[in-house]
């Protein structure tokens, strides 16, 4: 199946309101910058977004979230470099928020894509993001039970991807772009090559296309770093 899309904003069209979206990237490592503003085009709102992070400046996430269009967030990292955006929307009381440390968050996301809808962890015990989660005792020590991460769409950030949705990526750009095209009902990448078929080593390919519903060619790809060091700011 020829999975290619040839817009970022035909791409996106279908992401309705309210829905939860998880978004790729460890900062501005492989965020799909051209796919979150063709969401900001696109007009939805009151959207769950999973992240790592909050964004930064006035692109991308931290612009999503500017827009007014984020009702929740879940990330391990809501204050990073220059969360601007995050800071304002969430003291004026316009942005929810749940943290999860960050193995947990990777975790859940990888839990969510395995089918296993619960696991349990170290992390968090005897603190406040352990509040109302059971806990069970194994071998001497607490675990708090924390339960898969899903969602109903996934933008993600790849190197290259042939037609039948076939992924590689850029060194630190993987990070958790494979996890949330594994745990999303509906994954939506974008490239910056377009390899043909049989164009990939099958062992080089880190998401397999079975996790990826449609894909977009961007052979320039914007930096989140790059953007925000000119001071740009979308729309």
């Amino acid at each position: 199946m020829d999975k290619r899309i040839a817009t970022a904003a035909e791409a996106v069209s279908a992401i309705p309101d309210g829905a939860t979206v998880m978004i790729g990237g460890f900062g501005g490592s492989g965020s799909p910058i051209e796919l979150i503003h063709a969401l900001i085009d696109q007009g939805a709102k009151d959207l769950t977004v999973i992240n790592n992070n909050a964004g930064n400046g006035h692109v991308g996430l931290a612009a999503l979230i500017e827009q007014g269009r984020v009702r929740k967030l879940i990330c391990s990292f809501p204050r990073s470099k220059d969360p601007v955006a995050f800071n304002e929307a969430y003291a004026a009381g316009k942005l929810e928020l749940e943290v999860i440390p960050q193995g947990t968050l990777s975790e859940r996301m990888r839990a969510a894509g395995a089918g296993i809808p619960a696991f349990y962890t170290p992390a968090s015990y005897g603190t406040e993001l352990a509040v109302g989660k059971p806990v069970a005792e194994f071998d001497g020590k607490h675990y708090v039970q924390e339960r898969w991460l899903k969602a109903d769409f996934a933008l993600i950030k790849a190197e290259a991807g042939d037609p039948h949705g076939n992924l590689t990526y850029r060194m630190a750009a993987r990070n958790f772009n494979p996890l949330m095209a594994a745990a999303a009902a509906y994954s939506i990448a974008q490239v910056s090559t377009a390899a043909p078929l049989g164009g990939i080593d099958p062992e080089h390919v880190v998401t397999p296309g079975i996790f990826v519903d449609a894909l977009v060619h961007v052979p320039d790809a914007q930096q989140e770093e790059a953007l925000n060091q000119a001071e740009a700011v979308y729309p």
